[in-house]
Order: C-alpha cells, then structure tokens, then sequence
C-alpha cells in the first residue's frame, strides 16, 4: 500500500513565522527553513528574537487565528484522503498547529511542542525525536507501506530521500539547486498530476 506523508507550512498552511514577523514588523522573524537548513540553530534564533521583544505565546497565538490554508489545499488534501493515507510531518508545534487543523479537516498531524511559562512565555522547544520526518518515513517502511513524500524546504529533505519516492512542492531556487535529483511540483495541479502518476502505477 502507497501512503502519503508531507510538510505542512509551505504546502497546505502559509508559514506561520512569516506571518508573526509581518504582523510584528520584526523581519528576522521571516526566516525559515528555507533560508537556514540547521532547525536548531533556527529555532534558537526565533526563541531569543521573541524573549528580546517580549513576545509570548498570545501574540503568535494572535495571528494564527487568522490564517486560513493556501487557496486550494483543502481541496486537494481532501482529494488525496479520498485515495489513500496522508501523514503530515512538520516541524512546527502543537500549539500552533492545533487552531489550523481544523481548518484542514483535521489531517493526521507529528510535530513537536513548546514550553510555556505561566506568564505565556515560550522559553524553550521540544523536538520529539531527532530526524522525526526521517524517522517516520523508515518507521511506515518497516511496516511495509510504499512511501511518497514531499515538501518545499531543506528540513524536508531528509525524508523525501529516505521515502521510496519523493518530490518538492513549490520549494525556493537554492533547495532545487542544491538537490537537483529531485522532480519539482510548482503548483497544487502539477503536485495533483504528479501524485495521480504515482497512485496510479
């Protein structure tokens, strides 16, 4: 059996911290995984940015009530789960993704999770487990699906590698450059075509 698994920001949601540090005005805010392949570093950036502006959790919380899912997504997520199994892998938290799932149609959703200080401080983040998009691919491996995988950043590569078959989705020109091996999906019909192809043989 053929089973899905993909990102979630950049593929069905817009990215969240684009649209905290739109919203803020703190443009170092608007780096993501597109931009720094090394989470960790990432993350430590963004937790030290939000403790130097006295941001908490209600201010993220704020403008993720809202967001709405990329025009199409829910459309085509919808015509994925009428076909087969679909896992969504993010490095995002569950504290933000929650309000948003529903959006979605509630799609099964790994990620991680923050801690937050009684006064609604996010002080630090708890990844599950390292690699988890890796992990998850070679766990639904040894349990004999066929994996497909995609997404649009560096933190999805190791997956889309580790997957029987995988693809990006709209990724940015250094990640096509720097993996050139990978076939590119642009937009939501060519990400349908695409998937169709590989359901069908």
């Amino acid at each position: 059996m053929k089973i899905l698994v993909a990102d979630l920001e950049g593929v069905f949601l817009p990215e969240i911290w684009i649209n905290v540090a739109e919203k803020t005005g703190i443009d170092e805010l608007k780096l993501t995984t597109r931009d720094i392949s090394d989470y960790d570093v990432l993350m430590k950036k963004r937790l030290a940015i939000l403790k130097e502006h006295g941001l908490k959790i209600k201010d993220i919380e704020d403008v993720i009530a809202c967001l709405e899912p990329l025009d199409g997504a829910l459309d085509l997520l919808n015509w994925i789960r009428r076909r087969t199994q679909i896992i969504i892998l993010s490095d995002t938290f569950e504290e933000f993704a929650r309000p948003l799932m529903a959006k979605l149609n509630y799609p099964t959703l790994l990620c991680h999770n923050l801690t937050i200080d009684e006064q609604g401080n996010i002080i630090d983040y708890n990844i599950r487990i390292k690699n988890q998009k890796q992990q998850a691919v070679k766990a639904l491996k040894n349990m004999n699906y066929h994996v497909v995988a995609f997404g649009d950043s560096y933190n999805d590569t190791a997956m889309i590698q580790e997957a029987d078959q995988g693809f990006f989705f709209n990724p940015p020109d250094s990640v096509v450059k720097d993996f050139p091996q990978f076939p590119v999906t642009g937009n939501y019909q060519e990400l349908k075509t695409m998937i169709k192809s590989i359901l069908d043989n």
